[in-house]
């Protein structure tokens, strides 16, 4: 029979037959809808994706009902709501089944709905199966949705939530110190603990921290800048962006990004304590770094001329190792500075106390000179740990032994302080020429609270590996209190 006719195909690449002669069709976009709505290949996929998911999601249970986690309690709640409305469902299905009991489209549907041709215990097990399987795969991709932007590319929600609630259960931690030491010491422990206080000298008095301890009269912020960035979480860049200096400009050279940063956040915030609390919430840190005091104190040193019996006092923290001669005593002017009370709070609190490691006279007992500070510490319950530094300091501890390092700290704080000294014991690689190893001698061997391992970083051989170390404090806390859950 001759006519024009037109045939719409639901195929992709759909032709047109008109008077027997072949011509592309156009689309329309209904069909065009309709093509990729009922192609049978994605109805395929899908279907695939989708109880591919829901199975994951039936597979991954075990691990979410494991203890600690914080997720069962609101797991069941959910759970026992979800029931509720089920049930809430059921009663009204029910009447309509007792009223509408005439209507013979609504019994056959209600008795293929509720599958009433198989057991009713094979009934049960596939609903509850089922139900509890959609609400945990929709429960999982509701926070997959919502976590997003939160989740580290390549990480896994399950695996964040057991890290975090791993770490936040870790010890109170609180140390104690300055300089590079106390930042090495933070970039190791906060893999083990949240609970973490950096307590930090405001002594120093020389580079970018004078300049701008003297211009904007506010306490040093270098050492409290090294702790934020090593217990950040993007650590790497936020060193490279805090240790930043400018230069080429006569206001700025010299200065680091992160010391202006913190000074800015001073003046906008009125008080130096709030600037550091809210850098710390701004970098998202991973604890707590706190001045030891808000004084503007200045360290003094005694220090014995070499080929002399005659002591001169050095003022300044940046000037005593520049000093020829051999340092005496130290001691914090005015010495009476109170200790910032969120310090004594922690330290009384703290499961475990470390001090150390850092420059001894510069770094370490500018902090312990605090009156209230060494007065809480005497008085906390926690493990005290004295890490003791792996090379000797030009100009402040040339030739000194383990022995002399914790020598020379009790004769500032006395000799019942700590509980733990921990040493090094491997010497091997290259350090500076006028640095030596600090040995652990036989005095200090002959002490009972002395434990001794490799803490060398391979790459730096005069510094300590941060891993090694922490690894060993959390170990030794472990021994003393019973393992970590």
């Amino acid at each position: 029979m001759q006519g024009n006719y037109t045939v719409w195909s639901l195929s992709r690449h759909s032709t047109a037959y008109k008077s027997g002669n072949t011509k592309r069709s156009k689309k329309s976009p209904f069909l065009e809808g309709l093509t990729h709505i009922f192609n049978p290949a994605i109805i395929f996929f899908m279907r695939k994706n989708f109880l591919a998911g829901l199975w994951q999601a039936l597979r991954d249970i075990p691990r979410w009902l494991r203890p600690g986690l914080g997720v069962k309690r609101w797991f069941t709640l959910v759970l026992i709501g979800i029931t509720m409305l089920g049930l809430g469902l059921a009663v009204i299905l029910i009447d309509l089944y007792r009223t509408d009991s005439e209507n013979p489209i609504l019994l056959t549907f209600l008795s293929y709905a509720s599958l009433r041709f198989i057991p009713r215990i094979w009934r049960a097990v596939i609903f509850g199966g089922l139900g509890i399987g959609i609400v945990i795969y929709g429960i999982l991709q509701l926070n997959r949705s919502l976590l997003k932007p939160f989740i580290r590319p390549g990480s896994d929600v399950f695996d964040q939530l057991t890290e975090f609630r791993r770490r936040e259960r870790g010890p109170r931690i609180v140390t104690v110190g300055g300089g590079h030491g106390l930042a090495t010491l933070l970039r190791g422990l906060k893999v083990h603990t949240r609970n973490l206080t950096a307590v930090v000298t405001v002594a120093d008095d020389g580079g970018s921290s004078g300049r701008l301890r003297e211009s904007h009269g506010i306490l040093p912020p270098g050492d409290i800048r090294n702790c934020l960035a090593a217990l950040s979480n993007d650590e790497a860049m936020l060193t490279q962006l805090f240790q930043y200096r400018f230069s080429g400009s006569a206001g700025l050279e010299g200065h680091s990004f992160g010391n202006l940063f913190i000074t800015a956040m001073a003046d906008i915030t009125g008080s130096f304590e709030e600037a550091v609390a809210e850098s710390g919430r701004v970098l998202s840190v991973n604890g707590r770094v706190l001045p030891s005091t808000l004084h503007d104190v200045k360290l003094v040193a005694s220090m014995e001329l070499p080929h002399s019996l005659n002591e001169i006092r050095v003022e300044g923290e940046s000037k005593i190792p520049t000093m020829a001669g051999r340092v005496r005593r130290v001691w914090l002017e005015p010495d009476d500075a109170p200790a910032f009370p969120p310090v004594i709070k922690a330290i009384l609190n703290a499961d475990v106390i470390v001090v150390g490691p850092g420059s001894l006279y510069t770094s370490l007992l500018p902090n312990l000179l605090v009156n209230d500070l060494l007065a809480a510490m005497h008085a906390s319950r926690a493990i005290k740990m004295y890490v003791c530094n792996i090379a000797t300091q030009s100009g402040e501890t040339d030739s000194y032994t383990c022995f002399d390092h914790v020598r020379a700290l009790e004769g500032h704080v006395g000799e019942d302080l700590f509980d733990i000294i921990l040493c090094n014991d491997n010497y091997r690689g290259t350090i500076s020429p006028d640095s030596k190893w600090v040995q652990a001698d036989e005095k200090i061997l002959s002490d009972a609270r002395t434990y001794c391992t490799d803490l060398v970083d391979d790459d730096h051989p005069w510094r300590h590996d941060s891993e090694k170390l922490a690894r060993e404090i959390i170990q030794i806390y472990s021994e003393k209190t019973g393992p970590l859950i």
